[in-house]
């Protein structure tokens, strides 16, 4: 390998730890449009998701056949109908979803049975494992309209369901249910899948579909000014949602919005809305800081607070390659965790991604702040400015009059947010004794 992509791969890999320890053991149901499948997706769409797996997740996907059945409905000469943005499934129709679901559930089994050398499915042993979970009951008549064999979810198996997992084996849904009486209905993939995910309390409720996410204005078409919002609060979605016409086909924003809003109020913390045509989505929304899809949460998941014990870890991560290339002075790890009430932290999904100490001199009316650092993957997004802000914010609470650093890299980011240099003499005696004179760090006060 060459010596370039040692050094991308490294530290690539290391930044995606935390999400891995993070997910590792954790619940994802996966909704596959039926349009991904008939794009040609499916084989690396079964290679990340095999991945995943494979580093502790556990997973059930869920497939829709929408396109799969409109062609065999096509073959038979029969026009395929919707109303409400739901199928009308006559005799036909059902026929052709089963049909359509064989053939795809035997499509997806044999993508995850593949395991040839050089590839990424090599040595990977994923037990696919379909059942009948689901119990449904028919729509009936909607304004009129008779839905004849469609249905709607009645009630999800969860326990067993969570057993399939416990056993290790991924599971695999189609968008089908049953009656009592043994009747079938055809569903949606979009209704299993919600209901799925709120019966069993996933974590994360992810949709492969035709569509990017949610762009920052939907009014709007797509441009550099108008990219996907990719976190996107439930109170934010439920406003955005209240703004939109009722959804009735794939492509139109409400038409995942809304099962990702009903899930997220059910108490399923993250829903996202990936792109398909955007090859290994998964692993990068999954794995990457900001992702590539909208993800619909409760609340905020970045936040900047004071740090507590259970930092140190992440604390001591984040400031270790910085320490190595010499930008920050080497801090041992009993000095942190005896000082890690004077650190402030930023935090997004459990990861440290932004950190600083402070440190007060109260007979000078000063504090320094040291190891100020935000980690490459989020550089340049405004949070060292925010942790600057909030560590000048517990200065003044302290009453003192101007906070300093000590820095040898990184002298012009202060200059820009209102530091000047001073004289190392200026440091406060109990800081000057300590000051490294070899080292020729320079002195930035900012008065507050």
């Amino acid at each position: 390998m060459s010596t370039v992509f040692n050094f991308t791969f490294v530290p690539w890999f290391r930044s995606v730890a935390p999400y891995i320890h993070t997910h590792r053991g954790k619940t994802f149901v996966v909704a596959l449009a039926g349009e991904a499948i008939a794009a040609g997706k499916l084989q690396n769409i079964a290679q990340d998701l095999a991945l995943i797996q494979s580093m502790g997740v556990k997973v059930v996907l869920v497939h829709g056949f929408r396109p799969q059945v409109n062609e065999q409905l096509r073959a038979k000469g029969h026009e395929a109908r919707y109303s409400h943005g739901m199928r009308i499934t006559d005799e036909v129709a059902l026929d052709s979803a089963q049909e359509a679901a064989g053939q795809l559930r035997y499509e997806i089994e044999a993508a995850f049975s593949q395991g040839l050398p050089n590839t990424p499915m090599a040595g990977s042993t994923v037990r696919v494992i379909s059942g009948n979970f689901i119990t449904a009951r028919p729509v009936g008549v909607v304004d009129g309209v008779d839905f004849k064999h469609s249905g709607l979810v009645r009630k999800v198996d969860a326990v067993g369901i969570r057993r399939t997992l416990d056993f290790g084996a991924m599971v695999l849904m189609s968008p089908f249910g049953f009656s009592p009486t043994g009747e079938a209905f055809n569903l949606t993939m979009e209704e299993v899948a919600t209901s799925v995910a709120i019966s069993i309390q996933a974590d994360k409720l992810i949709f492969l579909t035709e569509v990017p996410g949610i762009r920052m204005d939907s009014e709007l078409p797509e441009s550099e000014d108008n990219p996907i919002d990719t976190e996107l609060p439930l109170a934010a979605a439920e406003k955005l949602l209240a703004s939109l016409p009722p959804a009735q086909r794939p492509t139109d924003t409400a038409f995942y919005l809304e099962h990702c809003v009903k899930a997220c109020k059910a108490g399923v913390e993250r829903n996202h809305i990936l792109p398909f045509a955007l090859d290994g989505a998964l692993l990068l929304e999954v794995y990457v800081h900001d992702g590539v899809g909208t993800m619909v949460i409760d609340e905020k998941l970045e936040s900047l607070r004071e740090a507590t014990a259970d930092d140190i870890g992440g604390i001591l991560q984040l400031i270790e390659p910085f320490e190595r290339d010499g930008t920050l002075v080497k801090r041992d790890r009993t000095e942190i965790e005896r000082d890690v009430g004077q650190y402030t932290v930023i935090e997004h999904d459990g990861v440290i991604f932004g950190c600083a100490a402070l440190y007060p001199y109260p007979e000078a009316r000063t504090a320094e702040m040291a190891a100020l650092t935000v980690s490459p993957s989020v550089q340049s997004q405004g949070d060292g400015e925010r942790i600057l802000k909030r560590v000048e914010q517990r200065a003044k609470a302290m009453g003192l009059e101007s906070i300093f650093v000590l820095t040898t890299r990184t002298m012009h980011w202060f200059i820009k947010r209102g530091f000047e240099q001073v004289n190392p003499e200026w440091l406060p005696d109990a800081r000057k004794r300590k000051y490294n004179w070899d080292r020729k760090s320079l002195v930035l006060v900012k008065k507050l």
